[in-house]
């Protein structure tokens, strides 16, 4: 005999409810584990991979030697315009200007006395040094230079002690507000050529090749050669 259920008072039936399962991620120490697990697999591969490698060093190899050497072109040209002798000269320059007048028969002029004072300076340029003139041998303290020729570096005025003595320009001459400037290019290329003459081209070479020799030693050479390239 089958007795029925007896219906609940609240009218919800009383049979248990069955719940769905929960889904839950990966423990946290599982994860740790295969993470181990995989870093000491990888280390594995890396440690067969090296001892599959030669113990011996190879049959022959090849090493590049590169001998040390001084920057003996770049120091002396670090010393640019090597100014060796200057020449203090004074001079003076008597200019005219010679006009004719009235057919030829009336010559008058413009004149001007001026006395020049000023200095001719003249060395070695290292700048124009280039690199075939510089030999050197570490292993004996060698060196061989060719130097550039000396030149004039510049011929200036004393404008402080440069004069006009005499400025005269006669009654029917045209006078010419640039005799003075004429003077003064006058003065300084006769002090030039007064400075040639009397050797400052010669000594200029003397200094020049002192200083070097002096720049070469303090490099720690012992046998220094001396040229000269031709003008």
């Amino acid at each position: 005999m089958i007795e029925p259920h007896p219906e609940p008072e609240d009218g919800v039936g009383s049979a248990p409810l069955i719940q769905p399962p929960q889904r839950r991620g990966p423990p946290v120490l599982w994860m740790v584990l295969m993470a181990a697990v995989l870093g000491l697999a990888v280390i594995g591969v890396l440690i067969l991979l090296r001892l599959q490698e030669p113990l011996l060093p190879p049959a022959s190899s090849t090493v590049t030697v590169v001998r040390p050497s001084a920057n003996i072109v770049l120091s002396i040209r670090d010393l640019a315009r090597l100014e060796t002798n200057t020449f203090h000269i004074e001079r003076v320059v008597d200019l005219a200007d010679k006009q004719s007048r009235l057919f030829g028969l009336v010559e008058a002029r413009d004149a001007i006395l001026l006395v020049a004072v000023g200095d001719v300076v003249a060395g070695v340029d290292l700048q124009k040094l280039r690199e075939e003139d510089v030999t050197s041998d570490l292993g004996t303290n060698r060196v061989r230079v060719r130097l550039p020729p000396p030149e004039i570096f510049s011929t200036t005025l004393d404008n402080s002690k440069t004069k006009v003595f005499l400025r005269r320009t006669d009654v029917l001459a045209e006078r010419h507000e640039d005799l003075e400037e004429r003077a003064r290019g006058e003065a300084a290329a006769g002090m030039e050529k007064a400075a040639k003459e009397g050797g400052i081209l010669e000594r200029a070479r003397g200094g020049g090749d002192k200083a070097v020799r002096s720049l070469l030693r303090s490099a720690g050479f012992e046998q220094i050669e001396i040229e000269w390239r031709r003008e």
